[in-house]
């Protein structure tokens, strides 16, 4: 990303961004036979989260993002570094800033926790944010579990990396204090409702909406390999790639995304048209961080969640911000990399 470019909004001047539209077409039906629009919704009580931002923007772009979005219809906000400890453009302390800015801009911030632990350094920057009373934390890996029950925190968030699948590893979370579970994305729609149903206390329950689907991490950073460098002298390849470097197959299709030591979905996970579904057991949709258009995003889920779009006209409308095609294979209990229009096999 241009660090003149905002996030927020289009391409920078002059530039283009060349993608490919998404149209809801019924299985076996002619291209041009688009399904036809759903009424909207009732308004819908479910709040809107902004995840943690997950790609390493430059220090100003990144915090003119959340001056932007502070003013944005967004309810919750997440903070933090959650890749990679390599990327010291905001510091902890420059975070705790930013959380403090949009408190007072009526957001709730939250500190995430960094989903990959591999150094003591990583386990200090780890304590200071359980220290910290401020704010609520979001765990993305056991260790910040153990810290945050030792700590005697019962307020904290379990992330989506906790990989939690059944009732008694949310349970077991539950009773070590968390308060809210982030559904990790490759779970379905189905799944996710069968598990809340045997909880005899229901977390609140936070859906990834919007972003490419994070699917691994490792050790290794892809991002310095692609480019035949270690690690450890990455030169910060990745700082203002404003979303990842996308690989292709042999073929010429979009594949995979490399982040850093990230490893993401190349299509973007979009439920927008899938609200009405999902917003009957989530308490909080999530929409991850883009290079552009994040507040539009932000608004047009908003607007579908308010009634006053619909949803199939509401993903009509977001084919023009996403960085590739849509996918939402997941929540339909299908392979990832499939979108699946509501209502269709």
């Amino acid at each position: 990303m241009n660090p003149t470019q905002n996030p927020t909004s289009g391409p920078a001047p002059g530039a283009t961004a060349a993608r490919t539209p998404n149209t809801l077409v019924t299985p076996g039906a002619s291209p041009d036979m688009t399904l036809a629009a759903k009424p909207t919704l009732d308004p819908i009580s479910t709040r809107i989260a902004v995840g943690p931002l997950l790609y390493y923007w430059p220090r100003q772009a990144t915090l003119d993002f959340y001056a932007h979005l502070a003013d944005s219809p967004a309810e919750i906000v997440y903070l933090g570094e959650t890749v990679c400890s390599r990327r010291h453009e905001l510091r902890l302390d420059d975070w705790l800033d930013v959380a403090a800015m949009l408190a007072d801009a009526g957001k709730t911030a939250v500190m995430s926790s960094q989903a990959l632990i591999e150094s003591e350094s990583d386990l200090k920057t780890l304590r200071r944010i359980v220290a910290q009373a401020d704010f609520r934390v979001e765990a993305n890996d056991m260790s910040a579990v153990r810290l945050l029950g030792e700590a005697g925190r019962k307020d904290w968030i379990a992330g989506p990396t906790l990989n939690i699948f059944n009732p008694a590893t949310l349970g077991l979370m539950m009773e070590a204090g968390a308060t809210r579970w982030v559904v990790a994305p490759e779970m379905s729609g189905g799944a996710m409702s069968a598990l809340l149903a045997e909880m005899p206390a229901r977390p609140e329950t936070e859906v990834l909406a919007w972003g490419r689907l994070p699917l691994a991490h490792s050790a290794r950073c892809f991002t310095a390999r692609h480019f035949n460098l270690q690690k450890d002298t990455c030169e910060f390849r990745c700082l203002g790639m404003s979303d990842g470097i996308v690989l292709h197959t042999r073929e010429g299709e979009p594949f995979l995304t490399l982040n850093g030591v990230q490893t993401q979905s190349a299509r973007v996970h979009n439920l927008i048209a899938d609200m009405a579904q999902v917003a009957h057991h989530a308490d909080i949709v999530r929409i991850s961080p883009q290079g552009a258009h994040t507040l539009d995003v932000v608004a047009l889920f908003r607007e579908v969640l308010d009634g006053r779009t619909g949803a199939d006209e509401a993903f009509q409308r977001s084919t023009e911000w996403m960085v590739e095609r849509a996918c939402n294979g997941f929540w339909h209990g299908k392979p990832g990399l499939e979108y699946h229009a509501p209502g269709c096999a």
